[in-house]
């Protein structure tokens, strides 16, 4: 195949017929070693303190799972026929320059993930040392950082065991998430068990009315309040839903990766939830007062309850975090410079980035972590998976030509290697989320109600507006 060697390397090149090994239970067990995660466990929590009942939050993830579901199951049909990971695909709609930006968006979104989980693993280690070494680690926060050193000692060592697998790369993540997902969803359910019988049912929390209901004064918030959180529950996959082509382009076949993500998304999404809403209830209980974070519930366990829960959290952080945020940035940094950068040495820039983002301040509220993380950057996101979506199935009629895609002079070259049509498309896109996001983050005092609204459902306004804006543009001009 002639392709241009600033285009190509053995880690972007499509897929050899012998590499297609993964099958239905490979992409369901992905998702469950991938949902089994603390950030799922304590989703629900977020939607609870924004007035929702636990029944509504619940579902909320559920529905929220099955409309990204959508285009995962779409960009993942493209990444089985061609066998090309995402920043490469991304080449067909961007052009071979405008791909290189979009997947660096994308990939600075991972960036942030793998340190917050980063950090949720690293406090597990905190707390747990702690219990047993009566706070030995516990001091002053450090300047700029804010916080301790034992919190930054135990983030690092953490931090350093996503390096062994990063080495060993993506084979190693599917062997991880083959053995990680039967003991995660078993250990989730002995938990909702221990839940259940200590607290004698799962405590009064599963049953509080939502804040939203009639003579409560928030009635008109109520609807507002699904919209955005609707869409932070969209932008909580919305990364993966760009770059499932890193993964399904290992598929025995279109049917294998559909049933696979079916059954390993949207209900387990939802079942984790739960048991993080059913535990926290029940803590009411059994400590008096509601314990979201597992870390914490770790150090009312007594030590051996305490070390086990450690190595479940442990368990379970590294299989999010390899899978979801380390394979994508991974070939999207490496396609900045193929040459140069390896898979291996993409996840080296990630696992940088991630240090220096300094995740815990992601963290600092849940209003900060759901409306500003999720809804902001599902804002970038959505109009990218727009365009890719309307581009392939729209535009194209499925239709790719794999040489050219590693090719500055091919069909998808553009304009100096960038489509104007997706450039054009991406800012019309984004244009009316920015007032919103803008007032959310406090960079400008206020804004008309008008851009509020529209951000509240940030990455499905910008799906459509992109998607429509593209397939305008580009219908009848571009090369099948």
């Amino acid at each position: 195949m002639s392709v241009d060697r600033d285009l190509w390397n053995a880690d972007l090149a499509p897929t050899e017929p012998g590499a297609r090994q993964w099958t239905w239970v490979s992409y369901c067990t992905l998702w469950v070693g991938m949902v089994a995660c603390i950030p799922t466990y304590m989703l629900a929590s977020g939607l609870i303190a924004s007035g929702l009942s636990p029944a509504q939050a619940v579902m909320l993830v559920f529905v929220g799972n099955v409309i990204v579901l959508v285009p995962m199951l779409l960009i993942g049909a493209a990444g089985t026929r061609y066998g090309v990971p995402f920043p490469v695909l991304l080449r067909a709609s961007f052009g071979p320059r405008g791909a290189q930006v979009a997947a660096l968006a994308r990939a600075l979104v991972a960036c942030g993930w793998f340190g917050i989980n980063t950090w949720v693993g690293g406090s597990a280690i905190y707390s747990v040392v702690n219990l047993i070494t009566g706070n030995s680690l516990s001091g002053p926060a450090l300047p700029v950082a804010g916080i301790d050193a034992g919190q930054l000692a135990c983030f690092i060592v953490f931090w350093g065991v996503h390096l062994v697998f990063i080495a060993r790369g993506t084979e190693s993540i599917r062997w991880l998430e083959t053995l990680a997902a039967p003991v995660l969803l078993l250990m989730a359910l002995v938990l909702l068990g221990w839940a259940y019988v200590r607290a004698d049912g799962f405590g009064p929390m599963v049953s509080t009315p939502s804040a939203f209901g009639p003579g409560s004064g928030r009635e008109a918030q109520f609807w507002p309040t699904i919209a955005s959180s609707l869409t932070a529950m969209v932008g909580f996959w919305a990364t993966l839903a760009l770059n499932i082509c890193d993964f399904t382009r290992f598929s025995r076949s279109q049917r294998d990766q559909v049933i696979g993500q079916v059954l390993g998304l949207p209900l387990p999404m939802a079942l984790f939830s739960f048991i993080g809403v059913a535990v926290t209830s029940a803590t009411v209980v059994i400590f008096g007062h509601a314990i979201w974070q597992p870390t914490e519930l770790a150090t009312h366990l007594g030590v051996p309850g305490a070390v086990l829960t450690l190595v479940v959290v442990l368990l379970c952080t590294l299989t999010v975090n390899m899978a979801a945020n380390v394979v994508s940035p991974s070939y999207d940094f490496s396609n900045l410079a193929p040459a140069r950068i390896s898979f291996a040495g993409g996840g080296y820039i990630t696992a940088a980035l991630g240090l220096v983002m300094m995740p815990w301040k992601l963290l600092a509220s849940a209003g900060t972590y759901l409306f500003v993380w999720l809804v902001g950057y599902s804002a970038l996101l959505g109009p990218i998976a727009g365009i890719m979506i309307c581009d392939y199935y729209l535009v194209r009629h499925r239709r790719l030509v794999t040489q050219d895609l590693f090719r500055h002079a091919g069909r998808y070259r553009g304009l100096r290697g960038f489509n104007l049509s997706a450039v054009i498309a991406l800012a019309c896109a984004i244009a009316p989320n920015l007032p919103g996001f803008l007032h959310s983050v406090g960079l400008v005092s206020a804004v008309a109600p008008v851009f509020d609204t529209i951000f509240t459902g940030a990455w499905f306004v910008g799906f459509f507006v992109a998607g429509a804006v593209y397939t305008a543009l580009a219908r009848g001009t571009a090369e099948s």
